[in-house]
């Protein structure tokens, strides 16, 4: 996990498997966030959609079958992730109890996760969470569905490390000075599930009306939950 403050110098301390360094970085010219690699992106679909016409044609693979399994890839969306941030939003218990065990807390609201762990980390006044994965593209697909294009894209994955009070100006969320950025790493064993500050002005919204407002972004952190924002 690196902690960084957007008016300090950055200070990486990592606790995952990865290893990474200091770095100090000063570019002006920055790669963009939300363009894919693509090159390689094209290839590898490629790939894919050669491999899917032969097993269609062999007869191993039906054209339904295909739709169906990229469906039930697809089905869990931003729903099952909202409904576990509006429930901690609403019940302090049950927060305390997804903070010690995100996977346990999960499975309270009947949601299985299929990722070997999920750790929920809390945003606070003092402290704002981001999730990226620097080797490939490990997600909690289970509640959010399929990752962004950004969020494989090498250049989100080096950047957020490096400067990640930049790359969240880009997504346009600026923190208040002195807010420390905890940058949580994901792995095949751990997936990271950021839970929110519950913005102000929604005392009157009861849990359905929060899962609402509850974001793909907010939950990967490069953006903050709004009263007027809807999933």
């Amino acid at each position: 996990m690196n902690t960084h403050s957007p008016d300090s110098p950055h200070d990486h301390d990592h606790d995952h498997s990865h290893d990474h360094h200091d770095h100090d970085h000063h570019d002006h010219h920055v790669p963009p966030l939300v363009v894919e690699d693509e090159a390689g992106n094209l290839e590898g679909q490629h790939m894919v959609d050669a491999l899917q016409a032969l097993l269609i044609r062999k007869g191993i693979l039906s054209a339904g079958e295909v739709t169906l399994e990229i469906q039930n890839i697809e089905a869990p969306g931003t729903h099952l992730g909202a409904k576990i941030v509006a429930r901690a939003w609403v019940d302090p218990a049950f927060k305390a109890r997804l903070l010690e065990n995100g996977k346990n807390g999960a499975s309270e609201l009947g949601i299985k996760i299929g990722e070997a762990q999920l750790v929920a980390v809390e945003n606070t006044a003092e402290v704002h969470n981001l999730i990226v994965c620097t080797l490939c593209s490990c997600y909690p697909r289970s509640i959010l569905g399929q990752p962004p294009s950004w969020y494989i894209s090498k250049a989100y994955r080096a950047r957020a490390v490096r400067e990640p009070a930049a790359v969240l100006r880009e997504f346009g969320l600026t923190l208040p000075p002195g807010t420390a950025i905890h940058v949580h790493d994901s792995n095949a064993d751990m997936r990271f599930l950021v839970l929110p500050l519950r913005p102000p002005g929604t005392e009157h919204l009861d849990e359905d009306g929060l899962r609402a407002i509850v974001t793909r972004d907010s939950m990967i952190g490069v953006a903050q939950a709004t009263a007027g924002a809807t999933a």
